[in-house]
């Protein structure tokens, strides 16, 4: 008996009959702890058990549920010993096969026995058969009711079955009670933190009835009701949980906006110096989005911004003028990219830009050793260094800044969550905040950004520079490799010049350098009158640096590369990318890498190389690019056909992983998030912390960064 007034997420599970020591291990592997914990641990999907059905009238593919007597049980050895037992009722027989069984389980089989089973019918070597049916053997003169509701199938673990699951979820549904005003005398609550307001103006169903229809679906509901985002509970606990997510980000941003940051950019000498030197004019979306980044540098409270562009839309030129803001107020700036070959080509940029500004660039990264090191940090810590280019290792203990104003993070969905806060906490070891601002080239839908980055303000550049022209796409089987290898032939006797970017399914990048490295020997022997060079992600800087620019000054033709080239490469010479296995990777990676050619002013073509047979999945992505060179439009259908996880890179960093909501599926609740957000933070802040901890817990940093 639980004590009076107590809450859900006080109670353990061991509350419950059959929770001992072992079970309760097996339940804390899926995160289940407490009641509440166990009530929010919902159905993957549901099974009709509302009727049984006569098994005369059962065709092949259908699962169902039916009752009969055991006629015989005999094991069967073949290529696999089999338990069969076959079971008639009034209009037919049908065949029950086993092959993981026990003793005990053929001796609860034995001829006679009623049974009751469910399963999917499939044909059989003796017609119709049910393959290791889920079954309960009937009692003599027992009567088992049908369920009145669908059957929950939950997400489990290793020995813990979905029998069991459902029995605990059903005690602990108890704890509700049947209605409102059973609850109290339950002595135990679940409390709802929504206020009526909210409920009434979004529609939204109370928590316990929300709770229970999940669990518990009525007869009618159709099976696919949480797949398709139509139960009405599940909506209401994503809403919350959305909600929870936004508070959580808006939070962050609101406690941001009370803290000390320095005011840049007020004489903006550098800025204007620089301009003067570019050969080239801003176009009217980099002009906007430097003005929006200005407005923020010249406030006294730390800019939190987003500048999101298409491939090539010049974010790189934004970025060095927000530096130059900083600079010319005597602050330092840390500018980090996800990997070396971004973080080089960001440096030989800067260094060349900067280098008549009479401005100090530094470079640091993971491979930076010795005597090179210690001199970085020093100069790094003295303030001589005033603007340090790198990888994480920007962030490492040992660098210390003098006077860091400004962090620009690149590509920053590549980075985990955990680095980007590191580099924001070491800057605060001082009174003042750093600004920061965040650039990717991969555009977020609207849908992610309003949920993973709304703590960040949005500046988007949405046109590219003038001239450019839209690459062609073309769609190719491998089979036709030979018309590929003459295509590479022409391009680079018209003098253009050619990228074969290599793809591997394993994650070892041992193995991607080592399929480049078959790639480059293949078409060397293939194509002996083009000079090939290779790049991969297991070089040495310096090997890497050397090949890029013998590919920049045209002595190589062709570049045979892993997906390192995927950001940062810009050689307007290049005019055909040939994609192997481009059904391996992500829409938003494929259009990155089809930016690296079209940087000039030729027609320049993409081809996507891929193996037969291509899934209809694969099939239906690799039309998406044929179709489409707008990285907003392939983003947001790349996030549709993957999940969030897979887009921003967090599968392993915790952010966005939601326990109810899905972006895709729940895009529409979005903007009325946003508004209840609004709400609560005006008229309820007292709801923002339980909210918070019950959907995020122990993940709120995840949350500040």
């Amino acid at each position: 008996m639980t004590a009076a007034g107590q809450q859900l997420h006080q109670i353990p599970v061991t509350c419950l009959k059959g929770v001992g020591a072992a079970l309760e291990k097996k339940l804390h592997v899926i995160g289940i702890h407490n009641l509440q914990d166990l009530l929010f641990h919902l159905p993957l999907r549901y099974e009709d058990r509302t009727r049984l059905v006569s098994i005369g009238s059962i065709s092949a593919g259908e699962t169902v549920q039916i009752q009969g007597e055991v006629l015989s049980t005999d094991i069967q050895f073949g290529r696999r010993r089999s338990l069969k037992c076959i079971l008639r009722d009034n209009s037919g027989f049908i065949t029950l096969r086993f092959f993981h069984f026990s003793n005990a389980q053929k001796n609860s089989l034995a001829p006679g026995s009623q049974i009751r089973c469910y399963g999917e019918a499939r044909r059989g070597r003796s017609g119709l058969e049910i393959f290791h049916p889920e079954y309960k053997v009937v009692r003599e003169n027992e009567s088992l009711l049908i369920d009145d509701c669908l059957t929950s199938i939950y997400p489990a673990t290793e020995g813990l079955g979905q029998a069991k699951l459902r029995n605990i979820a059903t005690q602990a549904l108890a704890y509700l009670g049947e209605n409102p005003a059973e609850l109290s005398q339950t002595n135990t609550f679940l409390d709802d933190f929504l206020p009526r307001e909210l409920i009434s103006k979004f529609n939204l169903h109370s928590l316990v009835d929300a709770i229970r229809l999940i669990h518990r679906p009525p007869i009618e509901a159709p099976l696919n009701w949480s797949s398709e985002g139509k139960n009405p509970g599940q909506h209401r606990l994503a809403f919350e949980e959305l909600l929870a997510h936004r508070l959580c980000m808006r939070r962050f941003k609101t406690d941001s906006e009370q803290q000390a940051a320095p005011r840049l950019g007020a004489a903006a000498n550098l800025s204007k110096k620089f301009l003067e030197q570019l050969p080239f004019s801003l176009t009217k979306g980099q002009q906007r989005v430097y003005q929006e980044i200005a407005d923020d540098l010249a406030k006294a409270c730390p800019m939190l911004r987003l500048l999101q562009g298409d491939v090539g839309s010049g974010k790189t030129v934004v970025a060095a003028l927000s530096a130059l803001h900083a600079i010319d107020d005597g602050y330092q700036v840390a500018l980090m990219a996800p990997t070396e070959l971004l973080a080089e080509q960001h440096f030989a940029n800067f260094c060349q830009w900067f280098d008549t500004l009479d401005i100090k660039v530094g470079w640091l990264s993971g491979k930076t050793k010795g005597r090179a090191r210690v001199e970085q940090l020093d100069s790094v810590g003295n303030g001589e260094c005033q603007l340090l280019i790198g990888t994480h290792a920007l962030f490492q203990d040992e660098v210390d800044y003098k006077k860091l104003g400004l962090i620009i993070i690149d590509e920053q969905h590549r980075f985990g969550v955990h680095q980007r806060l590191a580099l924001r906490e070491k800057a605060n070891r001082h009174q003042l905040n750093p600004h920061q601002l965040v650039m990717t080239a991969t555009p977020i839908p609207r849908t992610l950004a309003m949920s993973a980055y709304a703590d960040l303000d949005n500046s988007v550049i949405d046109e590219l520079p003038p001239g450019r022209i839209p690459v062609n796409t073309a769609i190719i089987s491998s089979d036709r490799r030979p018309q590929v290898m003459r295509r590479i032939e022409q391009a680079c006797s018209a003098n253009s010049q050619a990228y074969w970017v290599c793809t591997l399914i394993e994650e070892s990048e041992a193995l991607q350098c080592q399929a480049a490295e078959v790639t480059a020997e293949h078409l060397a022997a293939q194509l002996p009158a083009i000079s090939i060079g290779l790049i991969h992600g297991r070089m040495k800087p310096a090997e890497k640096a050397e090949v890029m620019q013998q590919f920049k000054q045209g002595h190589l033709q062709l570049l045979v590369a892993t997906t390192v080239i995927e950001v940062g490469v810009d050689v307007p010479n290049a005019s055909l990318m040939v994609i192997e296995n481009p059904e391996r990777l992500g829409l938003a990676q494929l259009h990155q890498l089809r930016g690296r050619v079209g940087r000039g002013s030729t027609h320049s073509h993409c081809i996507l190389l891929y193996q037969t047979p291509l899934s209809k999945a694969g099939k239906q992505r690799l039309s998406v690019m044929r179709e489409s060179t707008d990285g907003f439009y392939i983003a947001e259908k790349d996030l549709e056909l993957r999940g969030p996880g897979q887009v921003l890179g967090t599968q392993q960093t915790g952010l966005m992983s939601f326990k109810v909501a899905d972006i895709s599926r729940d895009a529409a609740l979005l903007d009325q998030v946003r508004d209840a957000s609004e709400i609560v933070m005006k008229k309820y802040p007292e709801i923002i912390d339980p909210l918070i901890q019950r959907w995020l817990g122990d993940k709120v940093n995840y949350a500040n960064v």
